[in-house]
């Protein structure tokens, strides 16, 4: 299984960029699907997380503009990110729990290699 980030890229503030992220080699099920931040220089930081059950959860800097979505059927886990700004400038990670076969045991992490985004004029 391998999880595959796209969609970065440059934008003006007040733009919007829409990420995506797969997970591939047909993995039996997957718990949760997430997307985390980092800046170079400080810690990796949670952006948004949707699970099988319940709402999904957001940091309090993308209430409002973000929006995490998900595909169960590809595998897919969608941010439409409206509204960008400076400081939303990071390297963007896909993050998911993953259970490879049905008769594996605890479910596995697997991170995206990320993708970049910058936000300036």
């Amino acid at each position: 299984v391998q999880v595959v980030e796209s969609g970065g890229g440059l934008v003006q503030p007040g733009g919007s960029l829409r990420l995506s992220c797969v997970a591939s080699g047909s993995p039996h099920d997957i718990l949760t699907m997430a997307w985390y931040r980092q800046v170079p220089g400080h810690d990796r930081e949670l952006v948004a997380r949707t699970t099988k059950f319940g709402e999904p959860e957001y940091a309090d800097s993308a209430k409002g503009r973000f929006l995490i979505s998900r595909d169960n059927a590809k595998n897919t886990v969608y941010l439409q990110m409206d509204g960008l700004k400076p400081d939303d400038t990071a390297v963007y990670y896909c993050r998911m729990e993953i259970r490879r076969t049905e008769g594996e045991g605890p479910y596995s992490l697997y991170w995206g290699q990320g993708t970049l985004v910058t936000v300036a004029s």
